[in-house]
């Protein structure tokens, strides 16, 4: 019988260059070398001095904090319809800690301001003083069980994020706010349905255009995000994260204030109104708006 050869094609990917990573970064090679050029950064020491990396282990959250009740999220999270950007549930903060500790979930906590309930915990962490303009009464922490990730998004209030992994190792992607129609921005939202790791080019022809970035967090380390820029997170093990943002400008402080008082309560209107309909129409001017531009290449 003759011998048939089969050809694989390598899977067409977007291609993602390392992010930098660098150590002992001054406030002023920040500024030039980063934040002036919208440029993202892991910068490995950053929390040097916070006493949180060694202290916010599992088992010291769970014994001291174990009682919270906590809201938890699914990938459900931002389908269309009435539970559009609702909780899955409610569950003690510590239960939660220990799933995401001993089994892979996609059940994720976000956005998630701990010294409410903590407020001794402020002093396990500092200002970084690596730039101006830090909001430090809104720290946020992000959790995620192994293999859950997070849809590519950006923030809605426009701030620089500093990322601190504290627990755990993630996956982060990251792409400019400048390649959004590329990319297929949903309107009205701070979204794409696009997925990274596996792109549809016949569908989004226009990701032949992108270039983003890559790396992979490990505790103690800091990812800059600059504003608006886009972010994919997938958690390579269970883990959690605090986010400090900060914001030098009153323009994009007052254009995230009407992101998140206008924009995002529209959406949300329209979805618990017209449910998948407002997706496929979010969709299809994504789509639309993607072609206008490629007929430009073209």
């Amino acid at each position: 019988m003759e011998n048939i050869i089969v050809s694989s094609k390598p899977k067409e990917k977007i291609p993602l260059l390392p992010i930098e990573r660098r150590s002992n970064l001054s406030a002023e090679e920040f500024q030039k070398e980063y934040l002036s050029k919208n440029k993202p950064v892991i910068i490995k020491d950053l929390s040097s001095k916070w006493s949180a990396i060694e202290k916010w282990q599992p088992d010291f959250l769970i014994k001291n904090y174990g009682n919270l009740e906590v809201p938890i999220y699914s990938d459900n999270y931002s389908n269309p319809g009435s539970k559009y950007m609702s909780a899955e549930k409610v569950m003690k903060f510590g239960d939660y800690l220990e799933l995401i500790c001993s089994e892979p979930t996609d059940l994720r906590m976000f956005l998630f301001n701990i010294f409410k309930h903590a407020p001794e915990l402020c002093n396990d962490i500092s200002d970084p003083q690596i730039m101006k303009g830090f909001l430090m009464k809104y720290p946020m922490m992000f959790f995620g069980g192994e293999g859950s990730s997070v849809r590519m998004h950006y923030d809605i209030d426009l701030s620089h994020v500093f990322h601190t992994q504290i627990f755990g190792e993630k996956r982060v992607v990251l792409f400019d706010q400048d390649q959004s129609v590329n990319l297929y921005h949903h309107p009205f939202t701070v979204k794409t349905h696009v997925d990274v790791d596996n792109p549809d080019f016949d569908k989004y022809p226009l990701l032949r255009k992108v270039t983003g970035y890559e790396a992979t967090l490990y505790p103690g380390e800091t990812v800059f995000m600059p504003s608006a820029f886009w972010h994919y997170m997938q958690y390579k093990t269970g883990g959690y994260a605090l986010s400090l943002r900060a914001n030098e400008s009153y323009l994009k402080m007052a254009k995230g204030l009407w992101n998140i008082l206008v924009v995002f309560e529209m959406d949300k209107l329209f979805n618990k109104m017209l449910g998948q309909k407002w997706l496929d129409t979010k969709e299809n001017w994504a789509i639309n708006r993607a072609n206008q531009r490629l007929r430009c290449y073209n």
